[in-house]
């Protein structure tokens, strides 16, 4: 049974790398904008006057969008609905979004309006009914109501008239809707010539032609088409000719975000995180194979495999990489190790009480299989809310830590057994069991199980000590407050690189010299040679973007966009409200998933525990005045995964420990389970601090943010689970002991076989 096991995972393993080897070779990965380089834009539709903003009208509009995309001629646009009423909208290459917005995001509804009258002077009196605008010249006129919208247009294209060469015109085709109301109003237009016989085509109250009807079009009294002449050139008709053509919205709407990320950055994050990826997975490796011998060499082959399967997953699924979302797969590094580090650990005492290599090996993938699993669900369940609640790229992390926590299991469950189990299986290896790093357990695990301390005789201390931890974490919460990034206020940010040296004072000097001076303006790191110069300001528009990055030019030389975001306040109260939700369901999700899986005292442990990390991180941003943004919001969702994955290792070791010491006082049970898993514990946290340590050095401002987030959740998080959670569980087991007779999940630590009483620790 065991060599037919072992068949088929081999089997498996073997399909599952060459498939994603095919897929790696065959298959590209499609890259979000943060990494390519480009524009994405978010729109809203509203309600009009005649139509609700719902699915069916968001998807109309969505095509009449995609017509006008077409018309920029951007390679491999993507358009695509959000939820009831959203549209995303990305151009990759597109730097400029004034080129976007222009012909994206007119807001109003395409109108046909006659002129009545040429007023002579500047501010008229504008009678009921009518509107005051300016022709193509500047000229005023008076415009009437609208006869014809449109949805009555079916076409319009910019072509050259027979024998007119090098002159351009834009032809308009009516649809059945349209065709009565033209002829309505060149009717209505013939009938006055003292306003010139025109037409005004006026979309988002902006005149864009305003043409004469010529006599031969008065006398044939309209008809399903015309033309549009004038002195255009190819452009000016290609234009025009869009936007009658794209003015057909069904319903209004209203740009709530946008990014535009400069190629150059993306390249630069790229690099970036595959150089982290590299050094920590060559470091966790060496250590690895340092602390493990054979076993920690094949273990770091199944290590390479991981890479490999990832990619294979994200491509298959057609999933987008973002920059968060590199920042996941390396952060799923450490989740492989983690689960090798809990088998290695296990067949190390499975080899120390019985002696057979082989045995002790295969025990120790099937005991460790309990904690891997649960600790890699709770990952999961972080992930999942990530994806249906953040927004942008981060949602990208989410995506990407689903598939790296997945295919670190495989790695490191199938590939990484096949691997150990074939080598100790041969008679070369099999003879000398110290080649393979698991013949002894270590001085430091056997210091620890002969003399190691009594943490659990002060866990009233340890409670303590955490409660004087979250008092200041939220001191500085109330005293200085979170430094919110646009994604939750709403506002506008704005990168740039310069080719001059300029000090960040004479940058916000001219910046706010040339209109802008609530401007925030911050050094943040560049593309790892020169730091860039980051501007955050209130909600501003694109020619007030361009503003900025002249009066920057002035002082620092030759000035490029790097990053340009702009999030609505509506949506970033949204999104904050989706942070907020988030944090309150993953802690209810694991609280629940514990308490299924331990006690209750122990589900409630786990995540006070949690809690308290997580408030430690957000307290240390707090006082350090450190960002706080959507990239935050994914190293938080992180911390509560990682440190719910460290506290269910010990408890599952508790659990299994107390089943096996019914006798015996909790708190010593509890203790000398925390002295065995501390060895797992340190390995782990050292495989994961290497990878993390090359992000925050490698990363930039957004990455390295995050990656320190992560380290010093990661750090508190072993500190807590140590002393905090099980602390914790131990006290709250003493005040409700678990009765056996009530149900056969948990076992009664308290029993004591010689007099049958209870003997509870103090606090």
């Amino acid at each position: 049974m065991t060599s037919r096991s072992n068949m088929w995972r081999a089997l498996a393993a073997l399909a599952v790398i060459a498939a994603s080897f095919a897929l790696a070779l065959t298959t590209p990965a499609k890259l979000g904008l943060d990494l390519e380089g480009g524009t994405q834009i978010v729109l809203q539709t509203k309600d009009s006057e005649r139509v609700k903003a719902d699915a069916e009208s968001t998807d109309r509009a969505l095509e009449v969008l995609r017509g006008r995309v077409d018309a920029l001629g951007v390679s491999e646009p993507t358009l695509a609905r959000s939820g009831e009423n959203r549209i995303v909208v990305e151009l990759p290459g597109v730097q400029d979004p004034r080129e976007a917005a222009e012909v994206i995001g007119q807001t109003a509804q395409l109108g046909f309006h006659e002129v009545l009258s040429v007023p002579a002077e500047a501010e008229p009196q504008v009678p009921e009914g009518q509107k005051l605008l300016q022709d193509e010249s500047g000229a005023p006129i008076l415009v009437g109501p609208v006869v014809l919208d449109g949805n009555g247009v079916s076409d319009a294209n910019a072509v050259t008239p027979e024998g007119g060469i090098g002159q351009w015109q834009v032809n308009v085709e009516f649809n059945g809707e349209g065709a009565p109301g033209w002829k309505k109003l060149v009717a209505s237009a013939c009938a006055n010539p003292s306003a010139g016989q025109r037409v005004a085509i006026v979309l988002d109250d902006k005149v864009i032609s305003s043409p004469g009807i010529v006599p031969e079009l008065c006398a044939s009294g309209g008809g399903s088409s015309t033309s549009i002449t004038g002195d255009f050139s190819q452009e000016e008709a290609d234009n025009l000719a869009v936007l009658i053509k794209g003015g057909a919205l069904p319903v209004p709407v209203e740009v709530i975000e946008q990014r535009t990320v400069g190629a150059t950055l993306g390249d630069a994050a790229i690099d970036a995180s595959i150089e982290a990826g590299i050094i920590g997975i060559t470091l966790t490796g060496i250590f690895i194979v340092i602390v493990y011998r054979l076993m920690g060499f094949l273990a770091s082959i199944a290590l390479g495999t991981y890479a490999l399967i990832s990619y294979g997953l994200l491509v298959w699924l057609g999933s987008t990489l973002t920059l968060p979302g590199l920042a996941g797969f390396v952060l799923a590094i450490g989740l492989a190790i983690d689960a090798n580090v809990l088998v290695f650990e296990r067949a190390r005492e499975e080899y120390a009480a019985r002696g057979n290599m082989e045995r002790s090996l295969s025990t120790g993938f099937n005991k460790a299989w309990s904690a891997i699993l649960d600790s890699n669900i709770t990952t999961l369940l972080a992930a999942l809310l990530l994806f249906f609640l953040a927004s942008g790229p981060v949602k990208g992390f989410g995506v990407t830590l689903s598939i790296g926590t997945i295919a670190s299991m495989f790695s490191a469950l199938v590939v990484a057994r096949v691997l150990c189990e074939w080598a100790v299986r041969r008679s070369f290896v099999r003879n000398r069991p110290g080649l393979t790093g698991l013949a002894k357990t270590g001085r430091i695990r056997t210091y620890l199980t002969e003399s190691g301390p009594n943490l659990m005789r002060r866990a009233g201390t340890w409670i303590a000590l955490t409660i004087v931890i979250a008092v200041v974490s939220i001191g500085g919460l109330l005293i200085r407050g979170l430094n919110l990034g646009v994604e939750f206020t709403g506002g506008r940010v704005l990168e740039f690189s310069h080719s001059k040296d300029v000090s960040i004072d004479t940058a916000r000097d001219a910046i706010a010299d040339a209109g802008f001076p609530s401007a925030v303006v911050q050094e943040s790191s560049g593309d790892g040679s020169d730091d860039n110069i980051s501007v955050r300001l209130e909600k501003i528009s694109n020619e007030e973007a361009v503003e900025v990055q002249d009066a920057l030019a002035t002082v620092g030389g030759q000035v490029e966009k790097q990053r340009d975001e702009l999030i609505g306040p509506t949506l970033g109260k949204e999104l904050r409200n989706k942070a907020i939700l988030a944090f309150i369901i993953a802690v209810a999700a694991q609280m629940l998933y514990l308490a299924w899986r331990f006690r209750w005292t122990y589900a409630a442990a786990a995540v006070l525990s949690m809690s308290s990390v997580v408030l430690t991180v957000v307290g240390f941003f707090a006082w350090s005045g450190k960002l706080v943004d959507g990239v935050f919001l994914a190293a938080i969702l992180s911390v509560i995964g990682l440190a719910v994955n460290d506290t269910i290792v010990v408890f599952d070791r508790i659990r299994e420990h107390t089943a096996e010491n019914r006798g015996r006082r909790l708190r010593d049970v509890v203790n000398e389970a925390i002295l065995q898993t501390i060895p797992r514990t340190i390995n782990t946290g050292l495989g994961a601090m290497f990878i993390l340590a090359a992000l925050y050095v490698l990363g930039g401002d957004s990455l390295g943010d995050f990656a320190l987030a992560l380290l010093i959740g990661l750090g508190f998080g072993i500190l807590s689970t140590i002393f905090t959670a099980s602390a914790l569980a131990v006290v709250l087991e003493e005040r409700w002991p678990h009765d056996p007779e009530k149900g056969p999940k948990a076992v009664d630590p308290y029993a004591h076989v010689e007099t049958g009483t209870r003997e509870a620790g103090t606090v």
